[in-house]
């Protein structure tokens, strides 16, 4: 069976570069060349390709807003960005708009016939270069939510957490954590402080989540 690819890029030498290298290869036709987002848009849509190699930045509607459009009125389309660009607001944009595959322009060859046979076979594809941008994007999102997120709950007010999923009352969790009925309120409120969560219901989804207790008990 036939892969067929459209290619997308502004510079013709690209084009013709790409559709020389590919033209050889088993199992690929190149059914089209296309200079910018909007003629690729059309292009999809009369030569149904199933993999396009989308450059980002264009004249006229660059590949990120190309992809969107294209995966919308085509999803089985599949998008392999191919760009000098390596920045994270390229790559996660791209990845954002629908791409399953992501190398740079200096990449050899034999990579970019990977990333098609991997693509076509509905995996991701992302060349190494990438990979350290999305998992460094992916580590500083990761710290960014901790630091923006609830205040921590100390170890008694997990207890206490738990404690309230499960259905006890104020007095039964005084009683078994031998403490002042007080006490627990006072922790209580604190729990729906830092939480910012305020009923009973919310409080126990949240225990939950947490790994606190579960729905089998």
């Amino acid at each position: 069976m036939e892969i067929k690819v459209l290619i997308v890029d502004d510079h013709k030498i690209m084009r013709e570069g790409l559709r020389f290298l590919l033209k050889d290869k088993a199992n690929i036709q190149v059914v089209g060349e296309a200079e910018n987002g909007r003629d690729a848009i059309g292009m999809v849509a009369k030569l149904k390709p199933d993999i396009v190699i989308m450059d980002i930045a264009m004249p006229d509607l660059n590949g990120m807003e190309a992809t969107k459009m294209i995966l919308n009125d085509h999803p089985g389309a599949r998008i392999i960005a191919l760009s000098s660009h390596s920045g994270k607001e390229f790559v996660t944009g791209m990845f954002k708009a629908g791409a399953s595959g992501y190398l740079l322009k200096d990449c050899a060859f034999d990579e970019l016939f990977d990333a098609v046979k991997a693509v076509h076979a509905k995996h991701t594809y992302l060349s190494r270069e990438i990979t350290d941008v999305l998992v460094r994007e992916y580590v500083t999102n990761i710290h960014q939510a901790i630091e923006d997120g609830p205040e921590e709950l100390s170890t008694r007010e997990k207890e206490v957490l738990q404690l309230i999923a499960e259905g006890n009352s104020t007095k039964q969790i005084a009683e078994m954590l031998f403490i002042s009925v007080k006490t627990v309120e006072s922790h209580r409120k604190k729990i729906m402080q830092k939480l910012n969560m305020f009923t009973v219901p919310e409080l126990t989804k949240h225990a939950i989540r947490m790994g606190l207790t579960s729905l089998d008990i």
